[in-house]
């Protein structure tokens, strides 16, 4: 492998390199003016992607560790061999690698406060080393510093949970399905008899016209691909090549053509099945068709199960006689199941039990709304009574206040007690008699003066 394929090549290991969706009106890539590779950031699905991301950006930037990567095959990328190759690199990469690491282990810190809170868990102290031991793409008995061992995890944990990935969709898948049937069984059991009839049979007529498509092509056979070169990429399908085509549908040019460079070519395909606009065109169903296709190419394209198909594959694949003379594909709505009677029981007993548990929740919840609503009453009853001794109380006060003080009219002026204005009533008339016998004369006749005798010696 060139030099230049290495670094896209841990990209699509760790991470799975996305594409640009093709456009269908594009003209042919040799005639399109070159342009700027634009970097994406669609989102792996996973809960690290974030960090695992930033980390591979940093080790890009050094030198050292993209040399080593150039002479690295991909069995030493998935196996984290690389890592030891991390004491090597210069200091300002190692040093952005500790704020990374440190800033995840902050952010796995509040997820779980946030979890432990959730479930109401009273934890007075909590023991972060030990919880951090559940997330493996970090080592969490160095919550600080970036090392070897911390790649290593990374890139193992990454190549791990992306492998199961698909697995993981196509479990959600079958859980749809069999609460989708569950709940047209439940809205059929609501309905009587003769309304249950005519739903049945509007449901079938539904289903059968579903069922009423064109001719699905086998991804990855001829057909299917100059279908491709001729409504997507605009070309003459006589003159189809499969070195052109591998080329045109490289999208980021790195060399292979990973999971979504390989899904947007079976769009033509999944468009003859489901339509966004039909009643009876389930869309989830189309993401999941979209996902066997791209499982079939894998399966029998992808030689050596890196999750990539090189251009040596891809030419490969067309000597063989399944390319040219495939099976006629399987649609979803051919195939079986993918649950079975049993496994929707259980799917059933398991939303019955959670119905249970809400139920008991909810009565949980309304006990309290009902005690919250009795505690209410009880506190608006006590802030009533101190409000009336409350009031009481100033009355009193404001009555305390005012004794022995006369009262006011209502102009202001004072006002006395009727006792008090008697009693200075009779003490005015009192003083006026006497100020007046003062002044009156009397009618008694003044004697006159009588000599004395005069003293002689």
């Amino acid at each position: 492998m060139t030099s230049g394929l290495h670094w896209p090549l841990l990209l699509s290991i760790i991470l799975g390199v996305w594409s640009v969706p093709i456009d269908r009106n594009a003209v042919p890539q040799e005639a399109q003016p070159p342009q700027e590779k634009q970097e994406e950031n669609l989102d792996t699905g996973l809960y690290y992607d974030r960090y695992l991301r930033e980390v591979i950006e940093v080790l890009e930037t050094d030198p050292h560790f993209r040399e080593k990567l150039q002479t690295a095959n991909a069995e030493d990328i998935k196996n984290g061999r690389l890592g030891k190759e991390l004491d090597l690199v210069g200091h300002h990469v190692r040093t952005r690698l500790d704020e990374l690491k440190r800033q995840e282990v902050s952010r796995l810190r509040m997820l779980l406060k946030a979890k432990l809170d959730s479930t109401n868990t009273e934890t007075l102290q909590i023991d972060h080393a030990s919880l951090l031991k559940q997330f493996e793409h970090l080592d969490p008995h160095n919550q600080n510093t970036f090392e070897a061992k911390d790649l290593e995890l990374l890139i193992a944990t990454a190549t791990r949970d992306l492998e199961n990935y698909d697995a993981a969709r196509h479990e959600e898948f079958k859980r749809y399905e069999m609460l989708k049937e569950h709940e047209r069984r439940e809205y059929l059991h609501s309905l009587d008899q003769e309304k249950r009839e005519r739903e049945e049979e509007r449901l079938q007529q539904l289903k059968e016209k579903h069922r009423q498509h064109p001719k699905v092509n086998a991804p990855g056979s001829v057909a299917q691909l100059q279908e491709v070169w001729k409504e997507t990429d605009g070309l003459d399908p006589q003159e189809f090549n499969p070195k052109t085509f591998f080329k045109l549908h490289d999208t980021n040019g790195d060399g292979v053509l990973d999971e979504q460079e390989l899904e947007a070519l079976f769009t033509k395909e999944l468009e003859k099945v489901y339509d966004p606009r039909n009643e009876e065109d389930d869309m989830m169903e189309m993401e999941e068709e979209r996902l066997r296709m791209r499982e079939h190419i894998m399966k029998n394209v992808d030689v050596n199960h890196d999750r990539l198909v090189s251009l040596e594959e891809f030419l490969r694949s067309t000597e063989k006689k399944e390319f040219s003379s495939p099976k006629e594909w399987e649609t979803l709505d051919d195939t079986k199941p993918v649950y079975t009677e049993a496994e929707l029981q259980q799917f059933e007993a398991e939303l019955q039990e959670k119905e249970v548990e809400l139920a008991q929740r909810a009565e949980s919840l309304r006990q309290e709304q009902e005690l919250l609503k009795e505690r209410g009453k009880a506190l608006e009853a006590q802030r009533k009574e101190y409000q009336q001794a409350v009031m009481e109380m100033s009355q009193r006060k404001n009555q305390q206040a005012t004794e022995g003080q006369p009262p006011t009219g209502p102009n202001g002026e004072l006002q006395f007690h009727q006792e008090m204005k008697n009693l200075e009533e009779q003490g005015t008339k009192v003083t006026v008699s006497q100020d007046v016998a003062e002044e009156e004369p009397t009618n008694t006749p003044i004697e006159p003066a009588q000599s004395l005798p005069l003293q002689t010696s």
